[in-house]
């Protein structure tokens, strides 16, 4: 049986570990032991944390992988392509690597390549608003090589830079924060597939957040509702930051702005698939196509299937629980349409803890209606923040 290794264990990696087991391959997953659910669906479970690459490299020589995967994670990347590469097995190259984990040198590749970007400093403890003058705020301020809204927070005047600075430096793996201006107006991302180089959109998402000044993710809407021209011009933008970024292969995550002029601005390219569910669920609900699927293809050093799955729901959603009006919202949805509810997670007590990233929120669900209409009806602006 051919053998496939997953990095990662997680309930958003768990799609890729069932989608391999259901082409028949054998599965040999690693990550640090929790209790996560790929601990139990996996074949073979390894509990080695997926940072430990030369760890993982050697065992990989043993089990002989045909490929070697992973959705969602910017960390699970770093191994999945030097393991990749070690082995002579697709993936994206180390260069490709460094340049889209780490924010810095990725606003660096876009500059470089001409792609409009806003002022950006790289920053460490310390910094004072001295250093920063070439900056305008608002600005915002982030790990280098984090995500999942770790350590983000948007400044209005200079009073928090330390603090800011602080957090940022303490999230970050390399202790390095980045300050950049902020861009005014709708965020957004667009989920592609690229192999060999060529670059394929599937879907535009609406993305919704907490705000200033942590802009936690509270929900994600596909399709986005962008007008066809701002659509394809994101499009076009995406494409290019992917060609800068050196990406050739796999699933990738671009975000960017849309502001009132409907001029567009990228805000980052993850080469891989948008987690929150995006690409494991929004994408194959909303389009039909199935995005796991491909990724593995890929993976196999195979070409994507664009055959659909399924037939495309007309709005599709996933809701974050953040407060009791969260959760009395999933509960009448449950109560009035539940053919609409596709999937809910589990939702821990509120108060449990404090919510300061992606990784902090109480539980979420997962939603399909059939035209963008019937979901406002049920879930208005004010249901999905």
């Amino acid at each position: 049986m051919k053998k496939i290794v997953i990095i990662g264990a997680n309930s958003f990696q768990n799609p890729l570990i069932l989608k391999a087991k259901e082409r028949g391959y054998e599965t040999h997953v690693f990550a640090w032991k929790d209790g996560s659910v790929g601990e139990q669906t996996a074949d073979y479970f390894y509990p080695v944390s997926i940072v430990e690459r030369e760890t993982i490299l050697e065992k990989c020589r043993e089990i002989a992988p045909a490929a070697v995967a992973s959705i969602g994670s910017d960390l699970a990347m770093l191994t999945v392509n030097y393991v990749a590469e070690q082995l002579g097995l697709t993936g994206n190259s180390m260069e490709c690597t460094r340049l889209s984990t780490n924010k810095y040198e990725m606003r660096r590749a876009f500059r470089k390549a001409g792609i409009p970007v806003p002022e950006f400093a790289l920053v460490h403890r310390g910094v004072t608003p001295e250093d920063l003058q070439q900056l305008t705020l608002p600005v915002i301020v982030k790990p280098t090589d984090r995500s999942g809204s770790r350590g983000v927070t948007r400044l209005e005047s200079w009073d928090g830079l330390w603090g800011a600075v602080e957090e940022a430096v303490e999230n970050s793996f390399e202790k390095r924060a980045i300050v950049e201006e902020c861009l005014c107006g709708e965020e957004y991302s667009c989920e592609c597939i690229s192999c060999r180089g060529q670059h394929h959109c599937l879907a535009m998402t609406k993305k919704y957040t907490t705000g200033a000044p942590h802009f936690i993710e509270t929900g994600h809407l596909e399709p986005a509702g962008l007008l066809a021209d701002v659509a394809e011009r994101a499009r076009e933008a995406v494409f290019q930051g992917l060609d800068a970024l050196k990406v050739t292969d796999g699933a990738s995550h671009g975000e960017f702005m849309v502001n009132e002029e409907g001029e567009i601005r990228l805000i980052e390219i993850g080469a891989r698939m948008g987690g929150d569910c995006i690409g494991s669920d929004l994408v194959p609900l909303s389009t039909g196509y199935d995005y796991v699927d491909m990724v593995l293809r890929i993976a196999l050093g195979e070409d994507p299937s664009f055959d659909k799955i399924q037939k495309p729901k007309g709005a599709v959603c996933i809701r974050f629980i953040f407060t009791q009006k969260d959760l009395e919202l999933l509960q009448r949805l449950q109560r009035e349409v539940p053919e609409k509810i596709c999937f809910v997670s589990e939702i821990e007590p509120f108060g449990s803890h404090p919510v300061t990233d992606s990784s902090t929120r109480y539980g979420y669900f997962i939603a399909a209606f059939d035209s963008i209409e019937e979901k406002e009806e049920y879930m208005d602006h004010e249901t999905i923040h």
